[in-house]
């Protein structure tokens, strides 16, 4: 999967940190994953869902709440609604720069605070928690004999998961605000609740209440022997599996606009509509899909153009290349190009005929994996410049452009 670090504003103007996580395939939908307690997005169980999400086609936005991981502010000044509107602020980003989230994901207390902000999201159709607490105030307990403190002096500092946190006595006023009940009660989203028997941190009963509060469309999905972090690599990544074949049953279909779309052997045919950039593309025998990213208007559901012409130089190279050391009898296991693509200034560039304007660079790295000496990893260098698309993008080049009938 591709990671794109990204930062956005809640409320209070801080910046939040997180990271968005791509499918190499075409995106089909977007999902939010809310982290655990004092927790941050980059925790190993949150990473391995949001890989199998991905696997599925679904983007996955992981962020951090004010004052942990990556993000802004003081831990101190945060509280169980200070959560929930991180998590709407998050929402309102993903919809302004990619599109909006059908999908909220909450592990602990960041599904207890999914739970109470999905009313908020309405381009969310399925919400998923994991082994979280089905009320905020049981969180509580994890501050144990700080909790006298907290009453007597307004704040204490507590050890959670073996890390020092200073709390102050508004983060348990706030926790007895909610009622998440009437929440889950009203819910009208199809909602699953994964949650493990052998959970100690939040018992199992936590799930079956939930599960009472809430309608139908519910699911219940047991995590066997999974500890509350699911810091077993399989645990999370089943988990993930798991979530993204039942959200597939609410997701929205995603049908091509034009079937009968065709093209010739060793032709292209492309076709967009007026609602955006959402392109169809039928490349001889094959179908794929192309557009822009949302911040120049498209929905990011495929590959932009100069993309599609990067794969075109990568594939050309990694093909020609394969075939170069089969001929030679070289060793080469797998070849891998690293292809990017900028626009520059002609000035800037020391080895241009163009002198004015702009030019186009493309930059290409190879990896040659096998058994290659010195000798034949510099030719397979100077091979890749004889790759077809290479050489047509050097060449001279004529697009000759008429009205169909």
């Amino acid at each position: 999967m591709q990671n794109i670090k990204v930062q956005f504003e809640n409320d209070e103007g801080r910046q939040l940190s997180g990271t968005l996580d791509l499918p190499k395939t075409p995106v089909t939908d977007y999902a939010l994953f809310a982290h655990c307690f004092t927790c941050t997005h980059n925790l190993k169980s949150a990473t391995n869902i949001s890989r199998s999400l991905t696997d599925a086609g679904i983007a996955v936005l992981r962020f951090d709440f004010t004052g942990l991981g990556s993000s802004d502010g003081e831990f101190a000044d945060t509280n169980f609604s200070s959560n929930v509107a991180d998590l709407l602020a998050a929402a309102r980003f993903l919809e302004a720069e990619y599109a909006a989230p059908s999908i909220l994901i909450g592990h602990s207390l960041g599904g207890t605070a999914v739970l109470q902000a999905a009313a908020s999201v309405p381009s969310a159709v399925a919400v998923v928690t994991i082994g979280s607490p089905a009320d905020p105030a049981h969180v509580a307990h994890l501050f144990g004999d700080a909790r006298d403190e907290l009453e007597s002096s307004g704040q204490a500092n507590v050890n959670i998961g073996g890390r020092p946190f200073t709390v102050k006595k508004q983060f348990l006023d706030d926790l007895e605000q909610h009622d998440l009940y009437a929440s889950v009660g009203k819910l009208r989203k199809a909602l699953l609740i994964m949650h493990a028997p052998l959970d100690g941190i939040v018992e199992i009963d936590n799930a079956a209440k939930l599960y009472g509060a809430a309608k139908h469309p519910k699911s219940f999905a047991s995590l066997d022997r999974a500890d509350h972090l699911l810091s077993n690599n399989a645990d999370s990544l089943y988990a993930g599996r798991l979530l993204a074949a039942w959200a597939s049953r609410y997701l929205p279909e995603r049908d091509i606009r034009d079937g009968a779309l065709r093209a010739e052997h060793g032709s292209v045919v492309a076709k967009t509509w007026s609602d955006g950039f959402y392109t169809e593309v039928a490349a001889g025998d094959h179908s794929l899909i192309a557009d822009e990213p949302a911040s120049v208007g498209g929905s990011n559901r495929g590959p932009s153009p100069y993309e599609l012409l990067s794969s075109a130089l990568a594939t050309c190279t990694t093909m020609t290349l394969k075939m170069y050391a089969g001929f030679k009898k070289i060793n080469l296991d797998a070849v891998t190009v690293r292809v990017t693509h900028k626009k520059m200034h002609a000035e800037a560039c020391a080895d241009c005929d163009t002198e004015d304007g702009k030019i186009d660079e493309f930059r290409r790295e190879l990896t040659l994996e096998g058994d290659l000496d010195d000798d034949q990893r510099q030719r397979m260098l100077e091979i890749a410049d004889r790759c077809p698309v290479h050489q047509t993008l050097h060449g001279e080049v004529k697009v000759r452009t008429k009205l169909a009938p």
